[in-house]
């Protein structure tokens, strides 16, 4: 069926196979598929598969009162007590003869009935397809901001911040096969910055909940201030669906460490050692063992050694900034699933704030008793859950603010250090992995040795994310001359944010990139703006761990960079950025913090610092401004990525077995012409034109 829609209706449009939940009085379950689409509005499919279609009127009812049900509140669908995005079902039952003489009811017993039926159904009011895809995909309510913004100027900066809050109305395509398409067996999510990966396991985790109630799920980060906005999300979708509240011993928002205490202290690494009959080990005695960076590492690994068989204890687990964990804490989770090991992981490598890169999963999640890899990613396919997805759009971010973060965070624009005879700091390990992530090539050749540049275009980055621009320069780069003048101008900006600008107290983040020295650097801004009457709270440490924002309170969040990780704000300020230049050592790891800093921004960044590294930063991105936020290098050969950070984009199986391929049957055909057993005029003569060109290249 999904093949006959794509092929004879060239439009706009999505079809959901499964999807949307529907809840009735009689319970919740999901539809057979729908497809939305500005021409022929929503058509709902009940599918029978065997010879007997009897009763299909009623289930057809059933179908379209609960999806009525879901739309009517929603008053811009509404025309009085009309519904003007009314669900129409049809039945497609191949395998029978069955038809209706009911006007109200469609039944379809062949492809090319199905395509007639389909085709005559029209709808009068494409303006309102975006609106009902949102409420079908249940994002009108996850979308809106956890209060009403109140403006009063058109031109403000609030204003503009709500209207570009506005416009990201509904999950694209691929964002909501991560939500939908779940494998039994390892998942993995990778995106940019601003990508939506969040949102998406909070989606997929809600979504499961909701379908398989049974099931004990876990969702689980690293960045403590995730779980309110986990919550959150996953509440509102839970009753979008259903009208009822999830069940939280079953679908459990827990740390990845935990602690006795309950639900609101449990972990994943507690909940695997009271499974297991192991010694569970709290951070104060770990880091006497270990070290403070290494103490969730140690503890882990101890966990694995002491339990060869381990005993399941969830059904599923979602693991968001996977990036930021040791590789040993994602195969406790996978030793902590049952046998269809549903593990689901979602990183951007370029967020890891610490030296650690992850592994590819075939090498992460060991190997079995033949000595073959426990999780190996098959080739996506049409038709089948997708194993391994990209995120290419990013949806905070616009393109000035990500190109800038990625330049600065890839050193494409540094100086030229005379050890490497290159700025960058790290790179790649596969070109491929730039368009991937959104970026084309405007000019030159994404190959080794070669000048390239790479630009974003409006289906990587919406253009709509630029509107800010209209009130003021999107980013900043302002050095000053101590730290005394550093904190006057940061206090300044945010007075006029808040008195002026029309700026809530949680649509601004003051990040310091070090956050061991956070509490002290924050300390004098902090004080003089308690005594301009604008209260401040340092985030985890004057509130809960879990807590980033302090909700109806009236108050500007300072964070370190840890903290600010899986949070965003409309105006972020950067401070003492000049440690983010980097010295000789740890360099990649230190711009990381920089270019997560600068992606927490939904629209404004002001990148403050002081002394020659902020000058020498700035004079970076002005390089940066001066190249229209592209990015112009010569893509480093492989003697120059041996001194670069590398970024891994591991090759699947498949890929591998290609590879291995090509490699035997080249070294074969080399031996047979070596050895006169081939001749090169036997071989095709374009052939052997095109393999000269390419190795000359």
């Amino acid at each position: 069926m999904a093949e006959l829609i794509e092929a004879n209706f060239n439009e706009p449009g999505v079809l959901y196979v499964g999807y949307p939940v529907l809840a009735g009085t009689d319970g919740v379950s999901s539809v057979d598929a729908l497809w939305i689409s500005p021409e022929h509005g929503i058509v709902l499919f009940q599918l029978v598969e065997g010879s007997d279609a009897t009763g299909f009127e009623a289930e057809q009812d059933d179908y379209a009162n609960k999806l009525d049900t879901r739309l009517r509140p929603h008053n811009d669908l509404m025309r009085g007590r009309t519904l003007l995005a009314e669900p129409i079902v049809v039945t497609f039952a191949p395998r029978t003869s069955a038809t209706t003489t009911e006007p109200d009811y469609r039944i379809a017993s062949s492809d090319g009935d199905l395509i007639k039926q389909l085709s005559a159904i029209q709808w009068d009011r494409p303006d309102l397809f975006e609106r009902a895809h949102s409420v079908i995909q249940s994002i009108s309510s996850i979308r809106k901001s956890k209060r009403k913004r109140q403006t009063a100027k058109s031109d403000s900066r609030g204003s503009i911040l709500k209207s570009l809050e506005d416009s990201i109305a509904n999950l694209d395509s691929l964002q909501s096969r991560a939500v939908i398409e779940t494998v039994d067996g390892v998942q993995r999510i990778r995106g940019l910055a601003g990508s939506g990966k969040t949102i998406i396991l909070a989606l997929k985790a809600a979504y499961l909940h909701v379908l398989h109630p049974e099931w004990k799920i876990a969702v689980t980060f690293n960045t403590r201030s995730l779980k309110a906005q986990f919550r959150r999300l996953i509440e509102t979708f839970v009753y979008e669906q259903t009208r009822e509240q999830p069940d939280w011993e079953q679908l459990q928002v827990i740390n990845a460490w935990g602690a006795p205490g309950g639900i609101e202290r449990t972990g994943v690494y507690y909940q695997y050692c009271q499974a297991n009959g192991l010694e569970f080990w709290d951070f104060r005695r770990a880091k006497e063992r270990f070290s403070t960076q290494t103490a969730f590492k140690g503890v882990v690994e101890m966990a694995l050694a002491a339990s060869n068989r381990a005993s399941p204890v969830f059904d599923a687990i979602l693991v968001d900034e996977a990036q930021d964990f040791a590789p040993s804490f994602l195969r406790l989770c996978y030793a902590a699933l049952g046998e269809k090991k549903r593990l689901v992981y979602a990183y951007d490598e370029l967020q890891s704030l610490t030296d650690s890169s992850l592994p590819p999963p075939d090498e992460l999640f060991g190997t079995n008793a033949a000595g073959q890899p426990n999780v190996v990613f098959d080739e996506n396919a049409k038709g089948k859950p997708s194993q391994d997805i990209i995120l290419e759009k990013c949806y905070r971010n616009s393109r000035p603010v990500l190109a800038t973060a990625h330049a600065l965070g890839f050193g494409i624009y540094r100086d030229t250090d005379p050890k490497t005879g290159t700025g960058l700091i790290q790179m790649f390990d596969r070109s491929e992995l730039w368009r991937d992530v959104g970026y084309t090539v405007k000019s030159g050749n994404l190959e080794d040795g070669q000048q390239v540049t790479l630009e974003r275009t409006p289906d990587s980055s919406p253009a709509f994310l630029e509107t800010p621009a209209e009130v003021d320069r999107l980013i900043e780069f302002i050095e000053f001359s101590d730290t005394a003048s550093q904190t006057k101008w940061l206090v300044d900006q945010i007075e006029r944010n808040i008195r002026y600008d029309e700026l809530g107290y949680d649509d601004i983040i003051v990040i310091n990139p070090d956050p061991i020295s956070t509490v002290k650097q924050v300390a004098s801004p902090r004080r003089e703006l308690f005594e301009r009457g604008i209260q401040s709270h340092v985030a985890g440490v004057d509130t809960s761990s879990d807590i980033f924002f302090r909700g109806e309170d009236e108050s500007i969040a300072f964070t370190g960079i840890f903290r600010a990780k899986g949070n965003e704000a409309g105006m972020v300020y950067v401070i003492n950025a000049q440690d983010c230049y980097g010295g000789p050592y740890n360099v990649g790891r230190v711009r990381n913090q920089l270019f997560t800093a600068i992606t927490r921004s939904k629209a404004w960044v002001r990148v403050l610092g002081i002394g020659p590294n902020m000058k020498r930063l700035k004079e970076e991105y002005s390089r940066v401004e001066a190249h229209n936020y592209e990015l112009e290098f010569v893509y480093p050969n492989e003697e120059t990525r041996k001194h670069l950070r590398v970024v891994n984009r591991d090759r699947s199986a498949s890929e591998q077995k290609k590879i291995q391929g090509a490699t035997s049957s080249l070294t074969k055909l080399v031996s047979d012409i070596g050895e006169g057993k081939v001749l090169l005029e036997d071989l095709p003569a374009d052939d052997i034109a095109a393999l000269r060109r390419l190795l000359d290249r």
